[in-house]
């Protein structure tokens, strides 16, 4: 779907702003493979390239997929291997500039003006509007923080796809020019190139002018081996066979027709409450009994209760 943004000659250049360098980049592909499994995400070749070139080509990301692939956790783990600061920007419907850019700290300036008035030696207005209006009073928020940010940074914008256009476009400015105009100050660019990566769950299109911005990384659910491999990698105590068990059982459920399919975060937090339970082997009752730690609808709940009460099988090893 195209947008009033597509045409723009702002949003149209994909030129790196000049003399301008990332704050990190990867030596190669591998690297970045070991690197994401040293902070316990387990990353496959496609998403390994991505966040190579990314760095290399000092260009955002757009991670598209449904909720609970690990997104999110994408630009957590390259926070962490990477040494970086993460600054997220949690994006929601009504955003705007003062919440991802910048805003005045207007009580500080009220105070700062009747500070004044009761002084014996009041400052002129003008001079008093240049120092209200300067670096002391402003609060930067995350994109600003990250332009403006001298040591290492990921920037993460969070589900972008729950933000109106007129906030689109403030992102495809920022990462853009990599710069952000403050009227009372003027301009204020980066230094260095934030690491960027956006997510979007993908409940509505995003604008063709941000995707040609960003590299496009799509994180569908796991297969089954990569998510077996999940949960022995994050699943203390977890052995080999109930790993399996779980896995197949996820991705059976997951191919049925429901409201919200399970997270990965979801399968985890399964799996450990099986092992609390003293649940070693799983069987469809015991599947049953605890639904409703990896399903967060009770028409989702009930369904899939009468999925498994068809299977011809109570061993889940069978599926």
């Amino acid at each position: 779907m195209s947008s009033v943004l597509d045409s723009h000659p702002k949003f149209t250049d994909n030129v790196v702003p000049p003399n301008l360098v990332p704050h990190f980049t990867f030596d190669s592909v591998d690297q970045v493979l070991k690197g994401l499994e040293s902070v316990s995400y387990l990353a496959d070749e496609q998403i390994a390239t991505v966040v190579y070139l990314a760095g290399q080509l000092a260009k955002p990301i757009l991670v598209e997929g449904p909720a609970g692939t690990g997104k999110t956790e994408l630009a957590k783990a390259v926070a962490a291997f990477s040494s970086s600061r993460l600054i997220r920007l949690q994006c929601y419907e009504g955003l705007d500039e003062s919440k991802a850019l910048y805003e005045w700290n207007y009580r500080k300036q009220l105070l700062c003006i009747q500070a004044q008035e009761t002084s014996q030696e009041g400052l002129a207005w003008s001079k008093l509007e240049a120092d209200i209006f300067s670096s002391d009073f402003l609060l930067t928020r995350p994109l600003l923080d990250a332009i403006s940010a001298t040591d290492p940074v990921v920037l993460l914008i969070d589900e972008v796809d729950r933000v109106e256009m007129e906030t689109e476009a403030l992102f495809l400015e920022a990462l853009s020019d990599w710069q952000v105009s403050v009227p009372e100050l003027g301009t204020i660019s980066a230094n260095r190139i934030p690491f960027a990566l956006l997510t979007s769950n993908a409940t509505r299109e995003l604008s063709e002018a941000l995707k040609r911005r960003c590299l496009y990384l799509y994180l569908d659910y796991p297969s089954l081996e990569r998510e077996r491999e999940i949960l022995r990698k994050k699943v203390e105590g977890i052995d080999d066979y109930l790993a399996n068990q779980v896995a197949k059982m996820v991705r059976l459920i997951r191919s049925f027709d429901l409201k919200k399919l399970p997270s990965i975060s979801e399968t985890l937090d399964w799996a450990r409450t099986l092992l609390l339970l003293g649940i070693g082997s799983l069987d469809l009752e015991g599947t049953k009994d605890t639904l409703h730690i990896l399903l967060k609808y009770a028409s989702d709940i009930d369904k899939v209760v009468k999925e498994l009460d068809k299977l011809d099988t109570t061993d889940v090893g069978d599926l």
